[in-house]
């Protein structure tokens, strides 16, 4: 019977060897490597995230990536086992590793303490359904930014957001995570690795291809507002944003200001996944089609209870 290892050393060296022709995003082999292990390196790295690997014999059969979230689930803490990265090398498919390796994450992780799992799928949603995963559908959304005639910037002071305006952004985000039946518990160690991940991946990506921003709103010295876009060519994608408004018009203003930087450009498509009721005035919505990466979602003890899209609140860039 194979066995389930931490992929360190040898072992995790054939995980990248294998996994980077398919999953590398543009990154060389040797940054690939360094890109898995600065996320390691952060303080929420270190202690939830692991990647583990199902060997026989010194061969690595299949890998997956173990993330360990702390959320809230209808009110209550709940610890949820992320799969991610699941990989098995071309020479050894189609014998059920994939599938074993799984199953013994979700048992070792449900002994730890994890009340659910879950995933994204870019395979379709059947071949996790067969797994016990039951699919929640989410929405990307394509936006515009609805300017003024003159093409000027409102009247808010934005800068670029810095460590210290974590604490500030995880109250507001906090806050507002309130009315829905589940989210991930966003501490800043969370919320540092989820925006160290990006710039990681842009600055190990060819000169260029990537660019991560992070703009707040302040008043009085506190963020009261924020956004994270990636840049790539001629995309922006709002990874994550938060406003101690309700009604997120501090959202819309940041995104108003760093559209107004250059007048004459040609405006960006921008797309976003967006929590339900929060729509910032200045933002229309375009239109909206099914996220290719399909969320999934298991119970790993009592049944799962029923989620609408409504009741999640999840941002984009928190999807692995």
């Amino acid at each position: 019977m194979a066995d389930l290892a931490i992929a360190e050393g040898a072992y995790l060296q054939q995980v990248l060897d294998h996994s980077h022709p398919w999953w590398h995003d543009g990154l060389s082999r040797a940054a690939y490597g360094r890109y898995y292990a600065a996320q390691l390196a952060t303080p929420w790295g270190r202690g939830h995230l692991q990647r583990l690997a199902l060997v026989d014999r010194g061969e690595v059969l299949a890998s997956a990536k173990l993330y360990t979230f702390d959320a809230v689930l209808d009110a209550a803490p709940v610890r949820i086992a992320g799969i991610g990265a699941l990989f098995t090398a071309p020479s050894h498919r189609g014998r059920g590793h994939a599938r074993a390796i799984v199953e013994r994450l979700l048992e070792r992780a449900a002994a730890e303490g994890a009340g659910l799992a879950l995933l994204f799928s870019i395979i379709g949603a059947d071949y996790y359904a067969r797994l016990g995963f039951e699919a929640i559908p989410t929405a990307n959304l394509s936006l515009r930014v609805i300017e003024d005639p003159r093409r000027g910037a409102p009247m808010t002071l934005v800068r670029a957001g810095e460590d210290r305006d974590l604490a500030d952004i995880v109250a507001l985000g906090r806050v507002r995570a309130e009315r829905y039946r589940v989210h991930l518990d966003r501490d800043r160690d969370f919320l540092h690795y989820a925006i160290v991940r990006k710039r990681l991946l842009a600055g190990l990506s060819p000169a260029g291809v990537r660019e991560v921003q992070f703009f707040i709103a302040e008043e009085g010295a506190s963020a009261v507002a924020y956004v994270v876009l990636t840049v790539r060519g001629g995309a922006w994608v709002l990874e994550e944003c938060g406003d101690r408004d309700p009604a997120g018009a501090r959202v819309g203003a940041i995104l108003q200001v760093l559209i107004a930087r250059d007048p004459s450009a040609l405006r960006p498509a921008l797309t976003a996944w967006l929590p339900d009721g929060f729509r910032p005035p200045q933002i229309e919505v375009l239109g909206e089609q099914p996220s290719p990466e399909i969320m999934m979602m298991r119970s790993l003890g009592r049944p799962l209870p029923q989620v609408a899209p409504a009741d999640l609140l999840y941002w984009h860039g928190d999807m692995f």
